[in-house]
């Protein structure tokens, strides 16, 4: 997989999190490799959302898309 492959999927996923999560940010989905902890806290504060909900989440758009 390239780099545009895995920035094109990121930007499916960024734009699904923000249908489930509406108030989510551009800035708080920023994510670099080696940060999901930071990613999942961000998503945890904007949503009030439980850890292990928004980690469901983000497996799901993972599961869903074939990867």
């Amino acid at each position: 997989m390239n780099t545009l492959e895995i920035k094109g999927d990121w930007n499916i996923a960024k734009g699904k999190l923000k249908q489930k999560w509406a108030n989510l940010t551009d800035h708080d989905l920023q994510y670099t490799e080696g940060l999901q902890d930071e990613l999942v806290g961000r998503i945890q504060k904007r949503t009030g959302e439980t850890r292990e909900a928004v980690e469901k989440a983000l497996k799901e758009y993972h599961t869903a898309k074939g990867a």
